[in-house]
């Protein structure tokens, strides 16, 4: 390594490390997060960017941001720094590429932009508070989930798209996509085989060292909003919005098709033990005496599905028709694949407000199709838990259960909750856009679900 290599790596470190000191000293709740990133030099990039272990850094770009102002350079860190502790680089999930990156940009840069730090702090332009204005009609946090949802249902032109980009652009975030390019690369060499072994190999490592990164970045988002809640009181609002967004990305990720295997129950089900049975004996009978198999298929195996359960949905005035409906269809997606229930259900969704509306039993895949298909909200009044759980209290005194697994009431949250446990396992599906956490009894699971979570496949927030 030369001299002149070496002054280099050691102006853009100096630079990067003033600037760390320097939002360390405004904000020193982030200090985990400011220390989480080492320093490499990257010519392959003109800018500046990070992978989510270091920041890699053209120096030529950062000393003319420096001369220019180093507030561009703090920005730009810690712009960078919440890509890491929003775990950014990890989430891209099947979605468009460009569209999330700008969505991920917008996020960040309106945390930064809401900071009344001297460190970062520039005058905001009218294009962004506009875009700003816009968000917030419709999201009560400004997530990069949230945006993405905007920002694709608004199906932006080329021309609006690019000068988003301009607009909100920081840092490169080519070095996210490290992770798929050699993913495109192994699958281009897929054909030679003396290669596919040191690939898999590979390849499993990098995900292995992408999961450690995202634990990493998890785990100090976790402190960091410890640390925030203890200097919020002097911040004043500005803390209170950057916590709020931490509240959000640090709410634990539930698969809500896992969630349903709550209540599941074990129990055999007709039907073709492959694992017990030998095809290899059955179909060679079959060819030698024609129809004469050597070996029966075994009928029966121990599986689990949902057999028994109750769906109660709050019918009040606030909850709101689409959202409700939206909730059902999720769970009918789940529920009415084969692999989800026996061939004979006992299944009862509930409409409810302040008293029980409605109650639909269903005992078939196609009943339940129906019902979908017939689906209309009952009842507007106000919220009380307590007469479902009566009602089904009722049932089972009525012989109308024979193992009821579990009851999942969706509601907002807002109602009066049964005091004593019932003989069942009892969850409750919260639905809040900002993901405020909701108080339940002891005995009773919960789940926070916001509008993007509302999806088919999406991941939610769960205890």
């Amino acid at each position: 390594m030369n001299e002149t290599h070496q002054n280099l790596i050691r102006i853009g470190t100096d630079i990067l490390s003033a600037s760390r000191n320097e939002l360390y000293l405004s904000m020193r709740f982030l200090d985990l997060a400011l220390s989480g990133l080492r320093y490499e030099m990257n010519l392959s990039s003109l800018y500046v960017g990070t992978d989510g272990e270091k920041i890699l850094f053209n120096p030529r770009y950062l000393v003319q941001r420096y001369l220019s102002d180093r507030v561009l350079v703090n920005r730009a860190y810690l712009h960078m720094v919440l890509h890491c502790l929003f775990r950014h680089p990890f989430h891209l999930n099947h979605r468009d590429e460009e569209l999330w990156h700008l969505a991920c940009d917008i996020a960040v840069e309106s945390i930064v932009d809401s900071l009344s730090v001297k460190a970062v702090r520039l005058v905001v332009s009218d294009k962004r508070n506009e875009m700003y204005d816009m968000l917030r009609r419709e999201l009560k946090v400004l997530s990069a989930e949230g945006i993405y949802r905007v920002l694709e249902e608004k199906k932006l032109s080329l021309q609006e798209f690019g000068k988003l980009q301009l607009e909100f652009w920081v840092d490169d975030h080519v070095f996210w996509e490290h992770q798929k390019d050699d993913e495109d690369e192994n699958s281009k060499d897929g054909d030679n085989q003396d290669n596919s072994n040191d690939q898999q190999q590979e390849q499993e490592e990098q995900d292995e060292k992408q999961q450690q990164l995202e634990e990493k970045w998890t785990e100090i988002g976790e402190k960091t909003e410890t640390n925030l809640e203890t200097y919020s009181k002097d911040m004043g609002a500005e803390a209170g919005e950057l916590l709020q967004y931490l509240k959000v990305e640090n709410r634990e990720r539930y698969d809500y098709r896992q969630f349903l295997q709550k209540f599941v129950t074990l129990k055999e089900d007709i039907r073709v033990d492959e694992d017990a049975f030998d095809f290899i004996f059955y179909t060679y009978g079959l060819q030698m005496y024609g129809n004469l198999p050597l070996i029966e298929a075994l009928e029966y195996k121990e599986v689990k599905k949902v057999e028994e359960l109750v769906i109660a949905i709050d019918t009040s005035e606030s909850c709101e028709g689409e959202t409700v409906k939206r909730f059902l269809e999720e769970t009918y997606a789940i529920l009415s694949s084969s692999e989800s229930f026996f061939h004979k259900m006992n299944v009862h969704i509930i409409q409810c407000d302040a008293a029980v509306q409605m109650d639909k039993r269903i005992t078939s895949k196609e009943e339940l199709a129906q019902f979908m298909e017939d689906f209309a909200l009952r009842g507007s009044g106000g919220t009380d838990f307590r007469p479902v759980f009566q009602y089904v209290d009722q049932l089972i005194a009525e012989r109308a259960f024979q193992n009821l697994k579990g009851l999942i009431y969706f509601t907002d949250g807002y109602g009066t909750f049964p005091k004593r446990r019932p003989p069942y396992d009892a969850a409750f599906v919260f639905y809040h856009e900002d993901y405020t956490d909701v108080g339940v009894p002891p005995w009773a699971m919960k789940l926070i679900l916001g509008k993007e979570d509302l999806s088919l496949g999406l991941p939610s927030h769960g205890r």
